[in-house]
């Protein structure tokens, strides 16, 4: 029996005209994603990746300093596809510490040859390994306090996987397909474990080029839900935090510069670890209890407004008040008490 084909996802809204001085909230505080067409094409960067991979790489190196960078490396066999072991013990690549003009080297060794190893360098810190880039590939973020990163690699492929940052992420060599899912659809990507993975952050088991639908049958839901684009030098994506992205390097040369940043003072704590401790301490509770915390969290948390505490004196409010750097340090210092026990 033939398979079902998979609904195809629907485009992501775009925006064209626009430079690195134009953003502003309304884009930069979206909700949904947005592709912002030609973005960075003026950067100097994407006119040597226009030019051939090896400018672009040469380009790159004009900003090396002897920085090493963690890169990831896998068989041809696993096809670019960044994942775990058959036994899901461990991962099908290694990574390794090495210089980064080492990568690019056996980067360029490799371009155009039929069967190639996965090469891969994530999330590295633009201003550590390449000091000065930003001074000539300039993007206006209004002041936000945005780590800017990039990320270099050959034909790979990289899991579904959602972060907790606002992302700008901006395609500056080669080309890439990015596949997005608004974050309600956790619970028909089959997400794998939270403690183990491949590079901080809990992806999807699917495999979104040849993906098992028996194994997975509500993918096929997903699919009715998600979004795609493929982007080239010079194009950029807003991704809202929480969005589910799978990314499919499509050259042999590839690289994205991104940037994240938080809607929140630095004084929060990251949500993950409440999400952490609500695993701990509620998931395993009986039924009618977790229902009890359910309604618990709706009313100071997930539907917290002004009326929430609005009848206790304000001076006496305590962890009810709006939130404010003492008042998160109260809070961890009795969480801190109460765990040390």
């Amino acid at each position: 029996m033939p398979a079902v084909p998979l609904p195809a996802p629907e485009p992501i809204r775009e925006l064209a005209g626009l430079t690195p001085r134009d953003l502003g909230p309304g884009i930069l505080e979206a909700t949904e994603p947005v592709v912002l067409r030609g973005l960075v094409a003026g950067w100097p960067m994407v006119r040597a990746a226009r030019e051939s991979g090896a400018a672009a790489s040469s380009y790159l190196r004009r900003f090396y300093r002897d920085a090493s960078v963690t890169a990831m490396l896998g068989a041809p066999e696993i096809e670019g596809r960044f994942f775990y072991n058959d036994a899901m013990d461990g991962f099908n690549f290694a990574p390794v510490r090495v210089r980064l003009d080492q990568v690019l080297a056996e980067l360029d060794r490799y371009h155009g040859v039929a069967v190639q190893p996965a090469i891969y360098v994530g999330s590295t810190t633009i201003d550590t390994c390449l000091p000065g880039f930003h001074e000539e590939n300039q993007i206006d973020l209004g002041g936000r306090d945005a780590l800017g990163s990039i990320w270099i690699g050959n034909r790979t492929r990289i899991a579904a996987h959602y972060d907790l940052p606002d992302n700008l992420a901006c395609v500056v060599a080669g080309r890439r397909r990015f596949t997005l899912f608004p974050p309600e659809q956790v619970e028909n990507l089959y997400i794998g474990p939270l403690d183990l993975t491949p590079a901080g952050q809990a992806i999807s088991l699917v495999d979104f080029l040849k993906p098992d639908l028996a194994r997975f049958p509500r993918f096929a839901q997903a699919m009715e839900h998600a979004f795609s684009v493929d982007m080239e030098p010079g194009d950029a994506l807003f991704i809202p935090s929480m969005w589910w992205h799978h990314i499919e390097a499509l050259e042999d040369f590839n690289v994205l510069v991104n940037y994240w940043w938080r809607q929140s003072p630095d004084f929060m704590d990251t949500p993950m670890n409440a999400f952490m401790h609500a695993l701990m301490s509620v998931r395993d509770l009986p039924l009618e209890q977790r229902k009890a915390w359910a309604n618990l969290f709706r009313h100071y948390v997930f539907e917290a407004d002004g009326e929430t505490a609005a009848h206790i004196p304000a001076a006496a409010r305590g962890a009810l008040a709006p939130m404010d750097a003492d008042g998160v340090r109260s809070i961890r210092a009795q969480l801190l008490k109460r765990m040390n026990r």
